[in-house]
């Protein structure tokens, strides 16, 4: 069995949170972790994870040729005999040969979180520095990726997307992957069952005392006051802020009819199966 349990999702669906929680469960200290003291494990995608197993500084390498290298690098995770815990934003897709980009032999697990994308849209608008309509569009391209220019050196290598509704499928009707999927929306609304189901699933302390401070240490809150005081090393340059509401339903605020009428119909087959739409199309 693998060693990497990815915590995967689509940007701006909880996971940054959920890795804060996480280092909060495991450090169990007295005060809240630095936000930018997560040591939850590289992103997959982070350029210097693959250069250092690999041996060589793949910078100059095409974007086809490094992702057939990547189940290589995560299969190093079986030397050691600890459990690791890696964000992911790529889609699970599969190489020319049929293996996961992943690797089958280096995953143990996946916690895929799950938010309405009514919500995500502004978020991952202002994630972008792009519009509310621009960020709609790319949530339905089923090319969209991060990192596609091959001309631009970047921290992180691509990253494969795909659409929103495309990106959920993908993970979550993953052949033959244990997993545990989160509701954004229930980790806020029940977040002391969620978050202790996803800590059992983890292999991690799921009792009552342990998980309730870290979901006290990592309120949203206090998040944002981390973020305003000291920064935010993962939040992108041109981007406001990082951690901007950390609600369910703001969309009802943020979106006009219009827009909202082009999410469901994009993605109304996926937002019915996770309970974002009644039988008749409209959205709780």
């Amino acid at each position: 069995m693998g060693a990497i349990y990815w915590l995967a999702s689509y940007p701006k669906s909880g996971n940054t949170w959920f890795r804060t929680f996480l280092q909060n469960l495991k450090q169990d200290g007295d005060a809240p972790v630095d936000i930018n003291e997560l040591h939850t494990g590289s992103i997959a995608s982070g350029r210097g994870w693959l250069d250092e197993v690999l041996g060589f500084d793949t910078a100059d390498m095409r974007h086809d040729d490094i992702d057939a290298l990547r189940p290589a690098v995560y299969d190093w995770s079986l030397k050691t005999p600890d459990l690791e815990y890696h964000k992911i934003h790529d889609a699970y897709t599969f190489l020319p040969s049929g293996e996961p980009l992943v690797s089958s032999r280096a995953t143990r697990g996946a916690v895929y979180f799950v938010r309405n994308p009514l919500d995500v849209a502004s978020s991952f608008a202002n994630h972008l520095q792009c519009s509310v309509d621009q960020a709609i569009v790319r949530m339905a391209t089923p090319e969209m990726a991060f990192v596609k220019s091959e001309k631009k050196l970047n921290n992180q290598v691509r990253q494969k997307l795909l659409s929103w509704s495309d990106h959920v499928l993908s993970w979550v009707d993953a052949p033959d992957l244990h997993l545990e999927i989160l509701r954004y929306e229930d980790m806020l609304g029940d977040s002391l069952a969620t978050f202790t189901r996803a800590a059992r699933f983890l292999e991690l302390p799921d009792d009552q005392p342990r998980v309730e401070k870290a979901l006290h240490f990592s309120r949203f809150d206090r998040l944002q006051q981390q973020e305003k005081s000291g920064g935010f090393k993962e939040k992108p340059s041109n981007t406001p802020s990082f951690f901007r509401q950390g609600k369910s339903g703001g969309w009802r605020d943020e979106l006009n009819e219009e827009q909202v009428a082009k999410i469901i119909a994009d993605h109304g087959t996926v937002m019915r199966r996770f309970n974002y739409l009644d039988e008749h199309n409209n959205p709780y």
